[in-house]
């Protein structure tokens, strides 16, 4: 599986606000570069603290190129992934609707009445891992559904636990002309953070797009 993982900062590389409220970073040309990344992807994941900041919808916009998906034979839109160990996704979240497909990634020591509302609400719901979700088990159980190609869309703490797991092979950043600061607002990669044996980035590309700047890296 190649996994991409996909965000808009600041320059003080913040995901949003220290309130933990959506932003607006990048714009026209950025939202359509990451409506054509998710067309092209079969599946798009979040975390559930994007789903409970933001309620996204992750689906593709475009519909030239929802009928492209179609004509390739695939499904109109990619499959939508939420990491949520421990079941909070709300059975009204966007990323439940009948739009596309939904899969809940959860731990196996949640209630089984909480993973039962999450089906009810049209989830298929995946037990990976024991107290917490087991990424790279959860991708092998993504990989078997199909998903070939994985975009990962936030926030920091699911990009940080998908780095530190050796899991990540790309990475897009785009960098807004916006300074956020907060010691408390979420970065691109939050977690534990590294002390050593730091991922190794190398820069592929850069371009301007809007008024601020896509960076493209490899992950080795």
């Amino acid at each position: 599986m190649h996994v991409l993982v996909n965000a808009a900062t600041s320059v003080d590389g913040k995901l949003a606000s220290r309130r933990r409220e959506q932003l607006t970073i990048s714009g026209p040309e950025d939202f359509a570069r990451v409506d054509r990344l998710r067309a092209s992807c079969d599946a798009v994941m979040v975390g559930v603290g994007t789903v409970l900041a933001d309620d996204p919808s992750l689906t593709v916009k475009d519909d030239d190129l929802v009928a492209e998906r179609e004509a390739r034979g695939e499904s109109p839109q990619p499959a939508r992934v939420v990491a949520d160990s421990h079941a909070r996704t709300p059975p009204d979240a966007a990323v439940l609707d009948d739009r596309a497909r939904s899969v809940v990634l959860v731990a196996d020591a949640e209630p089984d009445e909480h993973a039962a509302a999450l089906d009810a609400a049209g989830a298929d719901v995946v037990v990976a891992g024991g107290n917490r979700v087991d990424l790279r088990g959860a991708l092998a159980d993504l990989d078997a559904m199909g998903v070939e190609r994985l975009m990962v869309e936030g926030g920091g703490e699911l990009i940080f636990s998908l780095f530190e797991a050796g899991l990540v092979d790309e990475l897009t950043v785009y960098v807004g002309s916006l300074l956020v600061g907060g010691r408390d607002a979420p970065t691109l990669a939050d977690g534990d953070g590294f002390v050593s044996d730091f991922p190794d980035l190398e820069l592929a590309d850069v371009e301007r797009l809007d008024d601020g700047v896509l960076l493209s890296y490899t992950v080795a």
